[in-house]
This record gives structure tokens, C-alpha cells and sequence, in this order.
């Protein structure tokens, strides 16, 4: 195994960890706790910087902040919970930015799917389209205070497990990246 495998192999083995890890505590729990997202960052930062020194470091800062960045607003308006912000910060850390972005893409299209799912599982299609409407109005004329009914808070919206999207975001990317380098070493 060369070296710079065998440093791929660690990384992205510390990002499958803590996806799979935070996906099945946010299916069992819904929610994903600091003592897991925190140290997961800082570890994250710390091995790229002991595997790549200064250019590692600065991959890892990059893709947390892509993450931590992105998803800020949603955070800020209570539509997505600070574990899952925390989480995406985390994996980001092991990722680097283009990787994080291709995840966070990921994460983001397989939760949409899973919120379309259970819309149309639990037959709330009106309702789901009657409360896109009030956020489309409320930020499109910047009166977003008429939208604290639709946030997080409100114990009657349907909440997916955003923990779990980021697990099968980042555990189907390796599988592609895998699947792409295996063909590609037999042409």
C-alpha cells in the first residue's frame, strides 16, 4: 500500500465511522449529540494535519467551513437542528472542500427524498405545499418572522433524521469513488 493510500484509507475511514456512528444515533435518538460532533471535528483537523501537514490542515479548515458555512442560514432559521450542522462540520474536517461539497449535495438531495417520502407517506402533500408557500412569501418579502410556526419548533411538522441522509451521502460516495477506481485500474 503506498503511502499516500494508506493516509487515504485512514480519512476516509474516520468520515465512515463517524457518518454511519451519528446516522444510527440520529435514527434511534433524533438527535446527534455534541460529545460525538465536536471531537470528530477537532480529530478530523488534527489527522489531516498530522497525514498532510500545512496543506492538510488547510483542506480540513476548508471543507468545515464550506459545510459550516452553507448551512448556517438553514440553522439560523431553525430548519435544520445544530447536531446536524455540527455533524456536517465534522465530516467536512476529514473530507476537504471538494469532497465535502459533493457529500453535502448528497446529504442534502437524499433528505429532500426522504421529506417527500414521508410527506406523501403520512398524506400531508397540502399542507407541505400550503407551508412552502408562507416560506416563499415570508423570504421573498423579508417578513420572516411569519414563519416561526414552520421551524423546528413546532412539534407537528415532520422532522426527518438528517444524520442518517449524511450517512448514506457519505457511505455511497466511497462506494462510487471505489467502484471509479477499481474500473479504472482494469482499463
Amino acid at each position: 500500500m503506498g503511502s499516500g493510500l494508506w493516509k487515504e484509507v485512514v480519512i476516509s475511514a474516520g468520515a465512515l465511522g463517524l457518518a454511519g456512528w451519528a446516522g444510527w444515533l440520529d435514527w434511534r435518538l433524533r438527535k446527534i449529540p455534541n460529545w460525538l460532533t465536536v471531537p470528530a471535528l477537532l480529530v478530523g483537523l488534527v489527522l489531516s494535519g498530522a497525514l498532510w501537514r500545512w496543506p492538510g490542515l488547510k483542506a480540513s479548515l476548508e471543507g468545515a467551513g464550506i459545510c459550516l458555512g452553507v448551512l448556517l442560514p438553514v440553522v439560523l432559521v431553525r430548519g435544520l437542528g445544530a447536531g446536524d450542522w455540527k455533524l456536517m462540520g465534522a465530516l467536512g474536517s476529514y473530507l476537504g472542500p471538494q469532497r465535502a461539497i459533493a457529500i453535502l449535495l448528497g446529504t442534502v438531495l437524499i433528505a429532500g427524498l426522504m421529506s417527500l417520502v414521508e410527506v406523501v407517506r403520512q398524506r400531508k402533500v397540502q399542507e407541505t405545499f400550503r407551508n412552502l408557500w408562507t416560506l416563499f412569501v415570508a423570504y421573498s418579502t423579508f417578513h420572516v418572522n411569519n414563519v416561526r410556526a414552520i421551524s423546528l419548533d413546532n412539534p407537528g411538522l415532520l422532522k426527518i433524521p438528517f444524520g442518517v441522509a449524511a450517512a448514506l451521502s457519505t457511505g455511497s460516495f466511497f462506494v462510487i469513488v471505489f467502484v471509479i477506481r477499481f474500473f479504472h485500474k482494469l482499463g
